[in-house]
């Protein structure tokens, strides 16, 4: 299969996909967005930065079906004929302090997108979160109502 640079790609898809997601808003002032759900878009964003298909290289942090992260990076070059075998996975199942060196080691201590450090290590914080709300060991924050008081 033939190399195709990953700017090229990004301007085939950007506006047609069927991943993407539009949301239309009403006034000039709240503009329409345009989310994208495939596999290794980081923020979910319709945005060359976080584009999983037009990217060689991806991260994105994914939730599995018995409330465990996994690290998922789309691997070498070599693969690209067989899309099964592009994604690499690994188990992130520890405390966050581990975890955040398993992110980091992964990524950018290798260079290896090091501009999605940020939002990488934000994505994991809220699957943590949600692995640990699933498993029932912390409850979910209760929504306040109401004004309040203004005795301050």
């Amino acid at each position: 299969m033939v190399h195709v640079p990953d700017q090229l790609v990004w301007e085939l898809i950007k506006k047609q996909s069927c991943f993407l997601k539009k949301k239309n808003g009403n006034t000039k002032r709240s503009g329409s967005i345009s989310f994208s759900v495939e596999k290794g878009n980081l923020k979910s964003l319709n945005l060359l930065k976080y584009n999983g298909l037009a990217n060689s290289k991806t991260i994105d942090v994914v939730c599995t079906s018995e409330n465990r992260a996994q690290l998922v990076t789309k691997s070498a070059s070599k693969a690209d004929n067989s899309p099964s075998k592009t994604f690499a996975t690994n188990n992130i199942n520890k405390d966050f302090r581990r975890a955040e060196n398993v992110i980091l080691k992964q990524t950018t201590d290798v260079y290896y997108r090091r501009d999605l450090k940020a939002a990488a290590l934000g994505k994991y914080t809220k699957v943590y979160q949600a692995n640990r709300r699933a498993k029932g060991i912390s409850k979910p924050v209760p929504c306040k109502k109401g004004r309040g008081t203004l005795s301050d």
